[in-house]
């Protein structure tokens, strides 16, 4: 509790010096974006330096050993997904999400303290913007000053611009993050709606690093926050529920479904793309076929997927030599029954189809956008080629498809504690929540000769 009060009280104490009011300290129209920064490092001194060191401006997260011993680091910038594949020669399109000016090939420097965008975080005007296909800079009708004095903590649309809307739209990506978020319901999230929490009370901040485990972070298994933060102790009026927080993380039973108001994507097959059909649309109104990028499939009211989950995570690395007989996990969560620190949590799984190099057994990283991109070409080899020579792998001039699965962490639209998983979901003749099996379990492990025990317990 004493901990929950200083932390308050902090937040509130840095919330009134953020928003002092800078229309004295921004007087004169800027002739860049860049220009801005400047003026905000003249009393903010240190803040570009810190970006620098964060996750945010590098896509780079914290160093970890992997299995062979070696330091590595992982983040957006290196990892394959399965929805626009890869950063690396797309970088124009993907970093206008990025927290800086001008990153559009891998020359980028990231030492130049003027390249930092600080108004992506924090304008409060409501009208600053990027340009979609601009490597990161901002919309040439935006009035710089007045989002220059503007400026204060961060808010949600701040946040959600790249991470309700990252992959090309609201709700491609996140599972638990969409438009929906900006003014949600209580009963879409108890936090952000009933209690009008910004993100950055739970995703609280020290020197711009921002709290929270993104891909980057489950791979090392660090900067995660936990709801258990804030809800410390027994929190449940019924023993039996506090015994089961030794095997269940919170949000197993607390988000029984995600995207309950806007769908979300579970399946892109790129195998599709270049075909000459019509752009097609489901029940949900969203795009099921698209040239540029094949095949879709969108979900709402989602059950989660549920894995044991110690906060890590294992990802195939580019260049890693795939077994395309199955369907390859790019990510599996860390944790089994047996660790002490896993917790069954629940996922999205993303799957699709995406294209690997047939000879090599890896996958490819293909050009998609600009200059010889696929989205212009349509020819696989081209794109194929020019995606290759920027990550420096070989490509051997023969690719096909190969199915693959994502796993993405579940945390956000906690649901009000009336809808939250009751007994008869997980336990029972009638329940389906689990696959008791595939989680190690010989069967319910609530029954065991006819008797109904007192916990959920582990191996």
């Amino acid at each position: 509790m004493k901990r929950m009060l200083l932390l308050a009280v902090l937040t509130f104490a840095v919330s009134l010096y953020a928003q002092e009011d800078h229309k004295e300290h921004m007087t004169e129209a800027f002739a860049s974006p860049q220009a801005v920064t400047e003026a905000c490092l003249e009393c903010h001194e240190t803040a570009a330096q810190e970006i620098m060191k964060t996750n945010h401006w590098s896509w780079l997260n914290e160093e970890f050993k992997n299995e062979a011993g070696e330091t590595v680091r992982r983040g957006k910038i290196n990892f394959i997904n399965n929805f626009c594949i890869a950063v690396p020669s797309n970088y124009a399109r993907c970093t206008s999400c990025h927290v800086g000016y001008g990153w559009k090939d891998s020359s980028f420097d990231f030492t130049i303290e003027k390249n930092v965008d600080c108004l992506v975080c924090h304008d409060q005007s409501g009208l600053y913007k990027k340009t979609p296909t601009a490597a990161g800079m901002p919309d040439p009708e935006v009035d710089l000053l007045k989002a220059a004095q503007s400026v204060g903590m961060p808010k949600r649309k701040n946040c959600g611009v790249c991470h309700f809307d990252g992959g090309g739209g609201t709700g491609v990506k996140h599972g638990d993050m969409d438009n929906s978020l900006y003014n949600p319901t209580h009963e879409v999230d108890v936090h952000m709606g009933g209690n009008k929490f910004e993100c950055t009370k739970c995703h609280t901040t020290t020197e711009h690093k921002i709290g929270g485990a993104s891909h980057g972070s489950m791979a090392s298994n660090k900067n995660h926050v936990y709801c258990t933060t804030c809800h410390e102790g027994e929190v449940h009026k019924k023993k039996s529920l506090n015994r089961h927080t030794a095997s269940l993380a919170c949000e197993t039973c607390h988000i029984p479904e995600f995207s309950r108001e806007e769908p979300t994507k579970v399946w892109w097959d790129w195998s599709k793309a270049g075909m000459d059909r019509k752009t097609e649309k489901d029940k949900f109104g969203k795009a099921i076929f698209m040239k540029k990028k094949g095949e879709f499939v969108w979900d709402k009211n989602v059950t989660p997927t549920y894995r044991w989950y110690n906060g890590s995570a294992d990802y195939v690395a580019i260049g890693e030599k795939i077994d395309p007989q199955t369907i390859v996990a790019l990510n599996i969560p860390g944790g089994d029954i047996s660790d002490k620190n896993s917790k069954l949590a629940p996922f999205k799984v993303m799957k699709g189809k995406q294209p690997y190099d047939t000879k090599n057994n890896y996958f490819i990283v293909p050009k998609l956008f600009g200059k010889g991109g696929y989205w212009k070409t349509f020819d696989w080899n081209a794109a194929s080629e020019l995606g290759m020579k920027e990550i420096n792998l070989p490509y051997s001039g023969e690719f096909d498809f190969v199915e693959t699965e994502m796993y993405w962490p579940i945390n956000h639209m906690v649901a009000p504690k009336e809808k939250a998983l009751k007994c008869t979901n997980c336990h029972g003749k009638k329940a389906d929540r689990f696959d008791w099996e595939l989680l190690g379990y010989p069967g319910d492990p609530k029954k065991e000769g006819g008797r109904v025990k007192n916990e959920l317990v582990k191996n």
